[in-house]
This record gives structure tokens, C-alpha cells and sequence, in this order.
């Protein structure tokens, strides 16, 4: 009987997922639920609150401004943390500083106190998304990674699909308020779960600590923000062009060049481990989720303005017609893990993207009659396709990594998704506001976003090529085994 206990683990099924690793992922995601949504779900709210508030637009936006730039200060810091608190404690910290964050927007009493409570929810929620891949992928230690990619990810897709729905039926029956509130059963219930479920990592006594780069945490977590900044104060009208766009954007590219000239100089570990990218599983997914992160932000900003403004939909009507693209985002999850596994993520990233594209193509035709139930089609086939089309880098970045090295690749991969997603919005903003700038009739305004799909089309097609750049699992190897361990060794190499 003891033998039998004993060798019970090597008949198991190398395909399936470590049930540990599997109640790790929910633990997890139940914890990044109040997360994700709380970045997308305020899209909807923006003109409840400027006359709740009584404040104009133009502060407003910070609400939304302001949390983003939060969350890029403190993603870098992310794996330093980690390494001084353990994956656990930091979990379960961040989880609080979202929780105070949020019930104190709640209680907001003017535009100003709730922008400074957006900040704290902010600096929490850029610790927890990336320390969130971190911990699962050390959890899974290379093995069934399609699978594992399929379950985190989750999240991640809904947020942006099902945000504008949760915010626009929320606002339908309370005030904005309950946008915040509605975290609360999240943060209480992933602080227990993470308590009970995830490893206790604590450094031990007398365990070496990595230092603090400090000149890395001076140049890049203010280089991130700024960027960030002179991205969202693109216009229409004067495009790339202005001052306060143009001076944010260099002295942002300056102090990140600075601040990748530390790194490749730096003989202790610095802040972010640049030179990851000599990876070839890092670089050709962190470039593949950038021009990821444009086609879904991107999209996701066009989409929902295409049905007010051309089709009259009220914000909760928009979000309900999103639906479709949610629903194929989660039937994505599955089929994508399992194909990963099997033929490895360059194939399915390379058909994912493709059918983004093609998928996308049907909104650059759009009139003001064009039937709801065509464009719900596509939305459906185009959610399943953006779905599997990051899952499948952000699976591939991890291939052959040492498991100190993961927390570098994590935030590398996040930081380059979410900046993908502030340019596509500029940049398809830039596009859409000029084209419909003299626009006065349904017809016209569809014809501007037609032009600005048309780019959206165009931005994503050039990412189907260098999807041939991904690593590639090799045929003899078989998912979850050792063997795809060593092999995955050989894909993350730049020599293959």
C-alpha cells in the first residue's frame, strides 16, 4: 500500500493541471476580480459623476488618469517587494490597500478626494497584476503553461468586456458610489482565500535580500508614468503635436533610455532585468502583447462609442452589446490552452491574430443601419480570437525561464501590454476625432469610424507576421512532462 501511494503522482495525467496550482489560480483571480473590473467599469460613469460632482470633464478624467498612472509607478516595484515580504504577505497587503482604496472612494465627497482615493486603489492594483502571473507561473514550474495562461487570464479578458456592462447595470439601479462598494466581497474573500490557500514564501532568517535599485526606481517608475501621461493628453485636433504631449512623451522616452542604460550597466540586480530580452520568448511576446494591448484598448474604446454616438445606445445598451465578444473571450480560454499545450503558442498566436484582423474588418464598414445581429456575429468570433491571441505570448514569455527570472518577465510583459493599449487609444483617437470632426449626421459619423476600424484592422495585421518569431513546442515533446521543461529551456534561448 505505501508503494502504491508512493508512485500514485507519476501515473497521473502529465496533461492535467496540479490541482494545487489550479486552487492557487482561483484564490488568485477571485482576489484580481474587484481589479480588473475597477479599471474598466468607470468608463460608463464619467458623466454621472462630472454632474454629481459638479465638476467638469476635463477633471474628471483623471479619476481614470490618475489610477493608471498609479498602477505604472508601481509595477516595477512588484518583484523587489516580493523578494522582502513573500508572495503571500504582498497578496494579501496589496489586497487590503485596494480594499481602503476603494471604500474610501466610496465616501468621496468632491472630484479632488475621490482622484486622491483613485491613486491608492491605483498603487495596490499595479503591485497585484503582475505579482498575480508571478506567483501562479512559479507555482506551475513550466509545465501545461496553455492551460495554466487559460485560468489567470480570465480575468484579464472580462475586464474590458464585461466592465462597461457591470458599471452601466450598476448605474442603473444605485448611484456611482456602489461602483467602489461593489469591490469590498472581492477584497474580503481573496484576503481569506489567499491566507488559506497560497504558500507561506516569507523569506527566512539569514536568507540574502536583493537591495533596492534606487536610481532604477527614479528613471523608470516616473519615466513609465509620464509616458503614460503625454499619451492620454492626446487630442484630435492637434494630434501628437502639442506641447503637452510632446514634452511628457520625450522626458518620459529619456528617463526610461536612462533608465535601460542603468540596467545593462548595473553588475547587482537592477529594478527590471532589461536584459531579459535577450530571451527570445520575452522579447517576441512582449511585442506581440503590445501590439495586443492596441487592438483590444484600442478597439474597446471605439466600439462602445460607435453605438451611442452612431446607434443611439444608452452606456448600459453599449455594454450589453459588448456581450458577444465577452462570451467568445471565455470559450477562447479552453481551446487556446489546450492547442498551446499541444502545437505551442506560435501556430495559435499566429491564427489568433489573423482572425482578429479579419474579424475587425466587418466594423470598417459600418453605416448607421448596419444589422446589430452581423455586428454581434463578429463581435463573438473577434472576442474568441483576441482571447486566444494573448494568451498565447503571454503563456509563450515564460517558456525557459529560471524561476527567478519570472517576476522580470512578468512585469516586462504587463507594463508593454498596458502601454500597447495607451497608444492604440491615442492613436485611434487621433484618427476618429479628425474624422468626424465636421461629422453632423448618423451616416457621417459612421464614416469616420470606419476610417478609424480601418487602422485598428491595419495594427493588427502587422502583428500576424511576427507571430513566426514566438517559440515553437517541439512535436516529440509531450505536454506537462520533463521533457517540455528541458525543451522550453532551449525555445526561451536567442541561439535557437
Amino acid at each position: 500500500m505505501s508503494t502504491s501511494r508512493e508512485t500514485a503522482p507519476v501515473s497521473a495525467d502529465p496533461g492535467r493541471v496540479d490541482p494545487a496550482v489550479l486552487r492557487m489560480a482561483i484564490t488568485l483571480i477571485v482576489g484580481a476580480l474587484g481589479v480588473v473590473f475597477d479599471t474598466t467599469i468607470i468608463s460608463v460613469a464619467l458623466n454621472d459623476l462630472s454632474k454629481d460632482l459638479d465638476a467638469p470633464l476635463s477633471t474628471i478624467q483623471w479619476i481614470s488618469t490618475g489610477y493608471m498612472l498609479a498602477v505604472f509607478i508601481t509595477i516595477p516595484l512588484a518583484g523587489w517587494v516580493q523578494s522582502r515580504l513573500g508572495g503571500r504577505r504582498l497578496w494579501v497587503v496589496a489586497l487590503g490597500g485596494f480594499l481602503v482604496g476603494s471604500l474610501l472612494s466610496a465616501l468621496a465627497w468632491n472630484a479632488t478626494s475621490l482622484i486622491a482615493f483613485r491613486l491608492v486603489q491605483g498603487l495596490a492594483g499595479g503591485i497585484m497584476l503582475p505579482l498575480m502571473y508571478t506567483l501562479l507561473m512559479q507555482a506551475a514550474k513550466g509545465r501545461n503553461i496553455g492551460k495554466v495562461m487559460a485560468i489567470i487570464t480570465v480575468p484579464t479578458a472580462l475586464g474590458p468586456i464585461l466592465g462597461p456592462v457591470l458599471g452601466g447595470l450598476t448605474l442603473s439601479l444605485a448611484n456611482w458610489r456602489w461602483l467602489f462598494f461593489i469591490n469590498i466581497p472581492f477584497c474580503l474573500v481573496g484576503m481569506w482565500l489567499a491566507w488559506r490557500n497560497l504558500p507561506d514564501d516569507r523569506p527566512t532568517p539569514g536568507q540574502p535580500r536583493v537591495s533596492l535599485d534606487t536610481v532604477g526606481l527614479l528613471l523608470l517608475c516616473p519615466g513609465s508614468a509620464v509616458l503614460l501621461y503625454g499619451l492620454s493628453q492626446v487630442d484630435g485636433s492637434t494630434g501628437f503635436a502639442s506641447a503637452q504631449v510632446l514634452i511628457p512623451l520625450l522626458a518620459g522616452l529619456a528617463l526610461v533610455g536612462g533608465f535601460t542604460a542603468w540596467a545593462l550597466t548595473r553588475v547587482t540586480v537592477p529594478l527590471v532585468d532589461v536584459r531579459m530580452f535577450r530571451h527570445r520568448s520575452v522579447a517576441s511576446s512582449s511585442t506581440l502583447l503590445f501590439l495586443g494591448g492596441i487592438s483590444l484598448f484600442g478597439s474597446m474604446m471605439l466600439l462602445p462609442l460607435y453605438f451611442q454616438q452612431v446607434r443611439g445606445a444608452t452606456p448600459l445598451g453599449a455594454g450589453l452589446l459588448l456581450i458577444p465578444q465577452g462570451v467568445g473571450a471565455l470559450v477562447a480560454r479552453g481551446l487556446a490552452g489546450k492547442y498551446m499545450d499541444r502545437v505551442g503558442p506560435r501556430a495559435v498566436a499566429l491564427v489568433a491574430f489573423a482572425f482578429v484582423a479579419v474579424s475587425t474588418v466587418p466594423f470598417a464598414f459600418v453605416t448607421a443601419d448596419t444589422s446589430e445581429i452581423l455586428l454581434m456575429a463578429a463581435l463573438l468570433v473577434r472576442g474568441i480570437a483576441l482571447g486566444a491571441a494573448m494568451i498565447a505570448p503571454m503563456g509563450a514569455a515564460f517558456l525557459g525561464l529560471e524561476h527567478e527570472e519570472i517576476p522580470d518577465a512578468s512585469m516586462i510583459t504587463r507594463v508593454t501590454q498596458q502601454f500597447g493599449g495607451a497608444v492604440g487609444v491615442a492613436v485611434l483617437l487621433v484618427v476618429l476625432q479628425r474624422n468626424i470632426s465636421d461629422a453632423h449626421t448618423p451616416d457621417a459619423l459612421a464614416s469616420g469610424f470606419d476610417h478609424a476600424f480601418w487602422w485598428s484592422v491595419a495594427l493588427t495585421a502587422a502583428a500576424v507576421p511576427l507571430c513566426l518569431l514566438l517559440p515553437s513546442l517541439p512535436e516529440s515533446t509531450v505536454p506537462g512532462d520533463t521533457r517540455t521543461q528541458h525543451s522550453s529551456k532551449n525555445m526561451g534561448s536567442t541561439t535557437k
